[in-house]
């Protein structure tokens, strides 16, 4: 027999309306040698004939941004996400952002909070230099490793 892990069934019905309320496909918790994953599948639904031809400008307009974000990941100054949550860019709602393009900081500094579990974690920055891009708006959900800012 394997090791059994064991879980809390509300904290799972929990972790899965925390899905449903971001948007969120996936969450996952590690704790020392216990790890819990909780995967929402979404469901998208292949455009019937007659709406290929008003979607298609759509979809061509789309395109650019996945592969403009591929390649803010790649980027050597990009700032990805350590986890899945919600992206804040200040430290209130009424709250002036941490930073603005444009902004030079330095290695260390706090540039956005990402709420997870109803805690909030600092996003600092992983060099020092200026804030080029800010590919995330306040209040939006971010999933593990997505490019949030790109500082060169």
């Amino acid at each position: 027999m394997g090791n059994f892990i064991e879980f809390d069934a509300a904290a799972i019905r929990e972790l899965a309306q925390i899905l449903r309320e971001t948007d969120l496909t996936e969450i996952e918790l590690v704790d020392k040698d216990a790890r819990l994953r909780v995967v929402r599948q979404s469901i998208i639904a292949a455009p019937a004939a007659t709406q290929v031809n008003v979607t298609a400008p759509a979809a061509a307009a789309a395109a650019p941004v996945v592969v403009a974000e591929a390649l803010d990941a790649d980027h050597p100054g990009a700032v990805t996400s350590p986890m899945v949550g919600v992206a804040y860019l200040s430290p209130e709602p009424t709250a002036a952002p941490f930073v603005a393009v444009g902004s030079k900081v330095a290695q260390g500094q706090t540039l956005l909070l990402i709420e997870a579990m109803k805690t909030y974690n600092q996003i600092k920055a992983t060099r020092s230099g200026t804030v080029t891009r800010i590919l995330v708006e306040s209040g939006t959900p971010v999933e593990y490793g997505e490019p949030l800012m790109i500082v060169e």
